[in-house]
């Protein structure tokens, strides 16, 4: 057998230079693999749960009086050596258990009370061998009764097990060495005390006493084992003769019990016999019980299935039987409003009877029985009939209740009073049917379709008379002058004052046309997408109106969409609507409202021809009401309202084009001077178009804006082109015109404000062209002459200027004196002449000015160079040419 590790002292001496300097003395050291569950069969072979070699040490000290024992847990560095890795207390050790997955019994774990993390398992410790193990046990369990007092607890292996084991390997060592002081000898020590434990544990004195009777009884003084055994020998041949004795003298009693053994063995026989011959009649007579109960199952089975086919059919009799009553009112009653109740209980049973031989609420195999099928045809004809009589008396009903309304001239607008059209009993009218539409599209909905139209075909006739009527007493009873389209010509005349006349009354007359009719057709849309059972969300809430615009005159009845009824199948509810069913829905409403639109023109074509101008206010009122239209279902009063708005942009469209033809017409007239006439027009025409404005079509107005000024400034371009001499005195003058005259305006509107900055800095070009002009005028020679010096100046140096042909001396004295020797008659010349060619008065101040300091700017220009170029040649200086036009 190899040698065991913990023998090995070169092992215990690397474990104490492993611990030196802890006064910690070695008990035992020996190699150990250290793991983590690697034995369960589930466990997968990690990182973490390789075995790793260890050496375990139990150490002691001495501290006092007492004793301290410690479980060390050393590993191998790089090199090889030993050093500490954990520190145990023995007197916290509480549990010794033996790992039972480990088929060798070589693996255990130690558990300590004081460990932090309880959730993690603790180390498990393989040693080569039992033996190795046991001694290793051994050793903490007697260094635990000693120096602790006390036991850990101990699992999975045996105690007795452990002392029989530890009496055999006890080695026996002379009490002489027991003095000894080296390592080997407290071992030794260690296992004779454990020994003694072991066997106090085991054997008590008490069964130590009863064990020496009971041998005592059996040795009885013999002290040899021989003289024992021919003993017992003796005893068992005596025993064995008279077993043998007891047997012949009980003889006869045996030959009786044989006796009563086989009379029972013959009454068994017979009782045999009988059971076999029961058990054949009782086999027939089961038989026979099966048999009657597999007939009377049957026969129950047969009365149950009769019963509840009795059932079935009396439900199905049921379900086909037609109530007389309900025959009666669909073949030919009558469709009056004191029997529609009638009707429509009629309609609810021939709708309920149809479902009930459906197949879902019919069983399939009822589905091609003929009764059902005669049935169902039955229920069929019946269902045409009253589709088809239904269909009629509504076509008729509309028809009569238009024409009846139509017939009442005192129902529309008359001379002297218009007339707010009142549906109000129409709709009650219609209401009283508006159930019976409902059954009628769960019975066929192809029937509608028809209907719709015949009620937009009554309908429409009514809301375009209505129209019409109101349209024309609309505008005959507003009162209101004339205005010409003719705004921006050129020629002058008392059209003028005819522009300023009144007008409000005609946008006023357009939105009263719109306030009466656009919630009117909404609310007679959403009325009749309910009323024709049209799947689609309500058009206008209750209680809302279409406009977003509260007052009494905006909708009679905010409720006239709700006709009280619900819903009769469930599929047909609002939120199942379709896109195809609003298509159909819009196409209806086409029908329905279709040449309303013409009166609607009418009303803005007429209020175009009184005042072009008014067309800005009704854009802006159309646009509110396009603005409240938001509902799906209302598409036909969206389109119109969208027609409305481009009738009118296409409309104040042709007064602009007029307009602008207006102003063009002004380049073909005479030579043009002073302001053009156009200029403050515009200025007028600008202030009315803001007032007209009101917060609305402010994209239609600065379109306009953006035309006519563009028109202006080519026109005006134009004809100064046609006199070029006199092309910037009229650019100026008509630019500081448009300015003066949009001042106010361009500071609140950002489109003219840009062409104000535009006509700024036209006017600025032209003055410096104008003054330029008027300046060389009068002193070309003088300014010629310094423009020749600037241009040499680039080629050559300001010393060699003066050797220049026409540029010495003497040719700048005589530039001098002829310019500047009369400079006051020059400079009031050229103020005469600034005076003369200007008709606006009051640009000449700030043009002189002007004039001044720009001549004042090329005469200092001059100086710099005569002092540059002619240092010793004397000019008039630049503070006397100051001084002098400040005097003028």
């Amino acid at each position: 057998m190899a040698k065991s590790s913990a023998d090995d002292e070169e092992l215990r001496r690397a474990c104490e230079a492993a611990i030196e300097g802890t006064k910690q003395k070695v008990v035992m050291s020996i190699r150990v693999a250290k793991s983590r569950g690697i034995w369960g069969k589930s466990a997968k072979l990690g990182r973490g749960q390789m075995a790793k070699p260890r050496v375990l040490a139990i150490s002691t000290k001495a501290k006092g009086q007492r004793t301290k024992a410690f479980l060390r847990v050393l590993k191998y560095s790089t090199g090889g050596v030993l050093e500490p890795a954990k520190l145990y207390k023995l007197k916290h050790l509480s549990k010794v258990e033996v790992v039972t997955n480990d088929p060798s019994g070589c693996t255990f774990m130690l558990g300590f009370d004081n460990l932090r993390s309880q959730s993690v398992s603790p180390p498990q410790w393989t040693l080569r061998n039992v033996d190795d193990r046991n001694r290793l046990l051994m050793c903490i369990l007697n260094i635990c009764k000693d120096v602790l007092g006390r036991f850990p607890k101990v699992v999975g292996i045996d105690v007795v097990e452990m002392a029989l084991w530890a009496k055999e390997n006890t080695p026996t060592i002379p009490k002489q060495l027991g003095n000894q002081q080296d390592g080997p000898v407290e071992v030794a020590v260690a296992e004779g005390d454990m020994k003694v434990t072991v066997e106090k544990e085991l054997v008590s004195q008490a069964e130590e006493e009863d064990m020496e009777a009971l041998l005592g009884t059996y040795v009885m003084g013999i002290g040899e084992a021989e003289a024992f055994s021919e003993r017992l020998k003796r005893e068992l041949q005596a025993l064995e003769a008279a077993n043998v004795h007891a047997i012949l003298e009980n003889v006869p009693l045996m030959d009786e019990v044989l006796q009563g053994l086989e009379s029972a063995t013959n009454c068994v026989e017979d009782m045999d016999e009988w059971l076999g011959i029961f058990n054949v009649k009782l086999r027939h007579m089961r038989e026979d019980i099966e048999s009657i109960e597999t007939r009377n199952n049957k026969l129950e089975m047969h009365s149950v299935n009769n019963k509840s086919l009795v059932e079935e059919l009396d439900k199905l009799l049921e379900r086909l039987r037609i109530p007389s009553e309900y025959a009666a009112c669909l073949t030919g009653g009558s469709f009056d409003e004191a029997r529609m109740l009638q009707n429509i209980e009629a309609c609810e049973w021939l709708t309920n009877a149809l479902r009930s031989l459906e197949v879902p609420s019919l069983d399939p195999c009822y589905a091609d029985m003929r009764a059902v099928r005669e049935k169902r045809a039955e229920l069929d004809k019946l269902k045409s009939t009253f589709v088809r009589r239904a269909s009629e008396f509504l076509r008729n009903y509309f028809a009569s209740l238009v024409d009846f309304m139509i017939s009442d001239k005192s129902y529309f607008s008359q001379r002297g009073q218009l007339k707010r059209p009142d549906h109000a009993d129409l709709r009650y009218k219609c209401r009283t049917y508006a159930r019976l539409l409902q059954h009628l599209k769960s019975l066929d909905k192809n029937c509608l379709g028809p209907l719709r139209k015949a009620y937009c075909s009554s309908l429409n006739l009514l809301l375009r008379r209505e129209a019409r009527e109101f349209a024309n007493e609309l505008r005959a009873s507003t009162k209101a002058s004339r205005n010409p389209t003719v705004w921006l010509e050129g020629s002058t005349g008392s059209s003028q004052n005819v522009n300023n006349a009144d007008t409000s009354t005609v946008s006023e007359a357009y939105a009263k046309m719109l306030t009466i009719f656009i919630p009117l057709l909404v609310d007679e849309s959403s009325f009749f997408a309910h009323f024709m059972c049209f799947e689609v969300p309500a058009l206008v809430p209750p209680g809302g109106l279409a406009n977003g615009k509260g007052g009494p005159n905006d909708n009679d009845d905010g409720n006239d969409d709700d006709l009280g009824i619900l819903d009769i199948d469930d599929n047909d509810s609002k939120s199942g609507k379709s896109t195809a069913e609003l298509e159909a829905l819009n196409e209806s409403l086409r029908d329905l409202l279709d040449g309303i639109q013409e009166d609607f023109y009418a009303v803005v074509d007429w209020a175009y021809k009184i005042d072009p101008l008014r067309c800005i206010s009704m854009h802006g009122i159309t646009e509110r009401y396009i603005s409240g239209q938001k509902a799906d279902a209302a598409g036909f009063v969206r389109l119109l309202l969208d027609d409305l708005e481009s009738r009118i942009s296409m409309q104040f469209g042709r007064f602009v084009e007029e307009a602008c033809h207006q102003i063009e017409r002004n380049e073909r007239n005479v030579r043009q001077v002073g302001v053009l006439s156009y200029i403050p027009r515009f200025a007028t025409l600008a202030t009315r178009m803001e007032q007209y404005i009101q917060g609305q079509s402010r994209d239609l107005v600065d379109q306009a804006y953006t035309k006519f000024v563009t028109i202006m400034f080519v026109t005006l371009d134009k004809i100064g082109q046609a006199d070029p001499k006199y092309a910037d005195i009229l650019l100026l003058e008509n630019y500081a015109a448009f300015q003066n005259s949009l001042y106010d305006l361009a500071n609140v509107v950002p489109t003219l404000a840009k062409f104000y900055h535009q006509a700024s800095e036209a006017y600025e070009q032209a003055c410096t062209r104008f003054i330029s002009t008027i300046i060389y005028y009068q002193f070309e020679r003088l300014f010629q002459f310094a423009r020749r010096i600037e241009d040499l100046m680039y080629t050559i140096t300001p010393e060699e200027i003066p050797f220049q042909l026409g540029l010495s001396k003497m040719d700048l004295r005589k530039v001098v004196k002829s310019s500047l020797s009369g400079v006051d008659k020059a400079i009031a010349t050229m103020y005469k002449k600034l005076q003369k060619n200007l008709t606006s008065e009051e640009l000449l101040p700030s043009l002189w000015d002007k004039c001044k300091k720009e001549f004042l700017d090329k005469y200092d220009s001059f100086a710099q160079l005569v002092a540059k170029i002619y240092p010793s040649e004397n000019i008039p200086s630049v503070k006397e040419m100051s001084e002098l036009l400040a005097s003028m």
